[in-house]
């Protein structure tokens, strides 16, 4: 009987132990969740102060409306770490697109100086293959797109007394057209065989008078000058600038002919046959009528294919 009293007071006794037992703990959660209340109360004053500003950036307000209920998950709020976190990742970002740029302006750079260094190479591979304008040679022909003023002639043996008194005996014209005049003279002189003093005559015609309306004439008569004055070499360039200078020309497709015939003179038949072709295809009216037998004559001396 003693033995279940004792079990019987000892049950509600150790209820109340535990009752005692969980009265503190439960003060002493409730007084850690105030002091954490208070700690975050004092922080955000203190981010106040850091942080002025009410736009809810670096901390919570102590009071916000009220928000709806729903099933959409709360976003994180911004703190001062994540904001210095994010525009550190911009910072990078900006400076590997920075890094990026100047790569890409360092090779365009590079091939810019390689540009400019093959270009100064070829201006000069080209300056020095560049040789002055010489007097043309057996081996120009009509395809030569550059005209080239022939030289002087150079200077002529001394005539004797008896060749002087002959080319005296040639009157020179006196007219209202002095450069005519100079032509005429020339011509008179090259009539009579005289071919040095033609030349001179003649150079000094076309030289004084290029736009004169018989220039077309000079220039044709001062190659057949040279040409026969056994000077081929010295022909063939005026017969070229002739026929270049005005391809209309009254006499541009003689010269074109005794140009052909300088060829022949000096055995050069491919140029020969260049001019030959070139007179029959530019000038086919006349190859067919006034000069036709001259052509033909020429085009019988040499075998072109």
């Amino acid at each position: 009987m003693g033995i279940n009293l004792t079990r019987g007071l000892a049950a509600p006794l150790a209820v109340l132990a535990m009752a005692g037992a969980a009265l503190p703990a439960s003060a002493q959660d409730g007084s850690t969740e105030a002091r954490l209340k208070k700690a975050e109360t004092e922080i955000r004053a203190l981010q106040r102060k850091v942080f002025p500003g009410g736009d809810g950036k670096y901390f919570e307000p102590e009071i916000t409306a009220a928000q709806p209920t729903g099933t959409t998950a709360a976003r994180p709020s911004t703190t001062a770490v994540t904001d210095m976190l994010a525009r550190l990742d911009a910072l990078e970002s900006q400076i590997a697109r920075l890094t990026s740029q100047t790569e890409e302006n360092t090779n365009a750079i590079a091939q810019l100086g390689t540009r400019l260094g093959a270009l100064e190479v070829t201006s000069t591979a080209a300056a020095a293959a560049t040789v002055p304008a010489v007097t043309p040679t057996p081996t120009s022909t009509p395809a030569v797109t550059a005209t080239r003023t022939p030289p002087p002639p150079p200077p002529a043996a001394k005539p004797t007394a008896q060749r002087l008194a002959a080319v005296q005996a040639i009157a020179k014209p006196q007219t209202d057209d002095p450069g005519k005049d100079e032509y005429d003279y020339g011509f008179r002189l090259w009539e009579a065989k005289f071919y040095p003093e033609a030349q001179q005559q003649l150079s000094l015609y076309v030289e004084k008078y290029p736009k004169h309306a018989q220039i077309s004439y000079g220039r044709n008569l001062l190659g057949r000058a040279y040409l026969d004055g056994g000077k081929p070499n010295e022909a063939a360039p005026w017969f070229l600038k002739n026929y270049q200078s005005d391809k209309q020309g009254a006499r541009a497709p003689d010269s074109l002919l005794y140009l052909a015939e300088s060829m022949i003179a000096v055995k050069d038949t491919k140029r020969a046959c260049i001019a030959l072709a070139e007179f029959g295809e530019t000038y086919p009216a006349v190859a067919s009528g006034r000069l036709k037998s001259q052509y033909d004559a020429d085009r019988g001396k040499v075998k072109c294919n």
